[in-house]
């Protein structure tokens, strides 16, 4: 539960803050004016949180994981690709209402308007990317191709983060909002999937069914 409980709680926290304008907020300002430089490499790296992007991989992932759970016989294979799906969806369920809620205006570097809390592309990234590794890795069997994986992973999010950031098109807060909110997601997605897995085990080893 602190898994889930301490994303939760740091994303309330930030909100919070957001809504009533608080110290965190003129720290962010100041943190954003000494990062952001606008140039390609950080627009074509905040592309990749893009829903034409991440989410497609997303998308192969989880026909993969249908494919290969069913292929094995695996008892209820359709969940887990079903819960990464699930997850993905909420995306935008849970983001744009919060964006509407909070108001809160861009950049200098971007366009005069509002809503840009917590970022979208961030919690795209986060969910479309770590679902797609959370639900692969235990199709992997090499120690060595998991290591990779879970770095590719750290890597596509961190970079979408930085092109954000650096770009302009966010406010570092706006990016740690999206880690959580895609955190807390990732890990009810991984409570879903464990538990399934769990009792399909436990159903293959006691070698009941219906």
């Amino acid at each position: 539960m602190l898994l889930l409980g301490l994303p939760a709680l740091l994303f309330a926290l930030i909100t919070w803050q957001v809504v009533a304008d608080g110290p965190l907020v003129d720290a962010d300002e100041r943190l954003s004016r000494a990062l952001v430089r606008p140039d390609r490499l950080s627009e074509l790296l905040a592309d990749l949180g893009n829903v034409q992007v991440a989410v497609p991989v997303l998308a192969v992932a989880l026909a993969w994981v249908a494919w290969h759970g069913r292929g094995s016989g695996m008892d209820r294979w359709w969940l887990p690709p079903a819960a990464g799906a699930v997850a993905m969806l909420l995306v935008p369920a849970l983001v744009a209402p919060l964006k509407e809620w909070t108001d809160r205006p861009g950049t200098p570097a971007v366009p005069p308007a509002v809503g840009y809390y917590p970022s979208g592309h961030t919690t795209t990234a986060v969910v479309a990317y770590g679902a797609a590794a959370l639900l692969l890795l235990p199709l992997l069997r090499s120690t060595a191709l998991r290591r990779v994986l879970v770095l590719l992973c750290a890597v596509l999010v961190l970079g979408v983060s930085f092109g954000l950031v650096r770009r302009g098109y966010h406010w570092p807060l706006d990016v740690v909002a999206g880690w959580c909110l895609g955190a807390v997601l990732l890990v009810g997605l991984w409570l879903v999937v464990g538990r399934s897995r769990r009792r399909s085990r436990g159903r293959a080893e006691g070698g009941g069914g219906w």
